[in-house]
């Protein structure tokens, strides 16, 4: 069985990065493994991933000591066994804005006496029942899977102390996208205030926090967000990519 070693990183007090990528790679996977990413976030609201495809990017995961994470489209329970049962370590769960949605899908996400995921035999996350019984492969996984509700929405800061008291939240990820847009689009400058605010309350109510939507170009902000309190850090492989696509250009420019 599997240990979650992004989810064991955060209960040693550490900070934690993540790749999003969205589509299917494997080898991208494996390239931010290799470099010391603690998670990928296989994204599969805006991405075209298939269920197959996921499996495999897990795989790649697996053999190279990165914590396979995936952004689910939808709260569905359907949605959230088929995915973990592909064998991911942890759900990020967009557009939680009530303690009701959250509780919902923290207890999708675990099997009985924690919640309701549902129970079809051995599988990839079971090890196949290989050298394990059923009980202790169902313990286990309720130890190490991550449930992360993304608080993206006015709504869901309107009700941010309620969603905080849910059972079985290990992280709550604060976008900075759909955040910005439920306000009304206000620029950058406002929507980094309002996280400045929420950032903090989080971590002060004994809960890991997260923050995304970051340009890979603002380290500095990125760093503030730390400052304030983010202990789960997302940033896209594209924009990483062209970063150093960017930079290797003008580093060659320069030379000549």
């Amino acid at each position: 069985m599997r240990t979650n070693t992004t989810k064991a990183s955060l209960a040693e007090g550490k900070t934690v990065f993540g790749a999003i990528v969205s589509r299917y790679s494997p080898d991208v996977v494996e390239i931010f493994g290799a470099i010391g990413y603690d998670f990928v976030m296989i994204d599969c609201e805006h991405g075209p991933m298939n269920l197959d495809q996921v499996e495999h990017m897990v795989r790649a995961a697996e053999s190279f000591g990165i914590t396979p994470i995936a952004r689910i489209p939808d709260h569905a329970d359907a949605t959230v066994l088929r995915f973990l049962d592909r064998g991911v370590q942890g759900i990020i769960v967009p557009h939680i804005n009530t303690a009701a949605d959250a509780e919902a899908v923290t207890t999708a996400a675990r099997y009985y006496p924690e919640g309701h995921r549902g129970s079809a035999g051995g599988g990839r996350p079971h090890d196949y029942g290989v050298g394990v019984t059923r009980e202790e492969s169902a313990e286990w996984i309720n130890s190490q899977v991550m449930v992360i509700p993304m608080c993206e929405e006015t709504e869901a800061v309107d009700n941010l102390d309620a969603i905080m008291k849910v059972p079985g939240i290990d992280v709550i990820h604060v976008a900075a996208g759909d955040l910005g847009q439920s306000m009304g689009n206000p620029g950058t400058a406002k929507v980094r205030e309002l996280m400045s605010q929420v950032l903090p309350k989080i971590r002060a109510g004994g809960i890991n926090v997260g923050a995304g939507g970051n340009s890979p170009a603002d380290a500095a902000g990125v760093a503030e967000f730390v400052n304030l309190g983010a202990n789960f850090v997302t940033v896209s492989s594209q924009g990483l990519l062209r970063l150093a696509g960017q930079d290797f250009l003008k580093r060659v420019e320069a030379a000549l």
